[in-house]
């Protein structure tokens, strides 16, 4: 029964992050320029010890669906697929080397770690982003500029969310 419902809480997810992205916070415009981008969460919120090859193809779906409503070329899925396959490597960074142990979950570590994750998971992937939209170093300030302040409204929006709706983690 527990698979069941994790991958019942996990399609529901995927399926509320990407309306929430797609019919909410693409159309959002704040000051002109911030759409945050939340979908970020799910690799955030995905589980620890699940099959890593369904993790990320579930990403780059994601991704792919929000490209698709947004008509963005399938930047939306090399940035998650991206921050998908390097979360290893940010969580090693985040928690430090607790991650490697079967114990390890969520629930022992601290905010300021869970925060830095999540931030971090949020500046690579718009990093990537908005390299791959703007695609010019003339437009270097600008790249900054959006990585910034959209980086900052979606990891407040993030946590929000996360805060509001995150169930027990592993």
């Amino acid at each position: 029964m527990q698979i069941n419902n994790t991958f019942l809480v996990l399609a529901l997810r995927f399926l509320m992050l990407l309306l929430a992205q797609v019919l909410i916070f693409n159309d959002l415009g704040f000051l002109g320029f911030i759409n945050p981008m939340v979908y970020v969460l799910f690799v955030y919120w995905y589980p620890l010890r699940t099959n890593r090859s369904i993790f990320l193809i579930a990403s780059f779906l994601l991704g792919f669906a929000i490209d698709v409503f947004s008509d963005t070329l399938a930047i939306h899925s090399t940035s998650l697929l991206t921050v998908a396959f390097l979360r290893p490597l940010i969580m090693r960074f985040s928690f430090g080397a607790a991650v490697d142990f079967q114990g390890f979950t969520f629930k022992n570590t601290t905010l300021v770690q869970r925060v830095t994750f999540l931030a971090v998971l949020i500046f690579i992937h718009h990093t990537i982003f908005y390299s791959l939209e703007i695609l010019s170093f003339s437009h270097f300030l600008l790249i900054l500029k959006k990585i910034l302040f959209i980086g900052i409204a979606s990891l407040i929006l993030s946590l929000l969310l996360s805060s509001l709706f995150a169930l027990n983690r592993e």
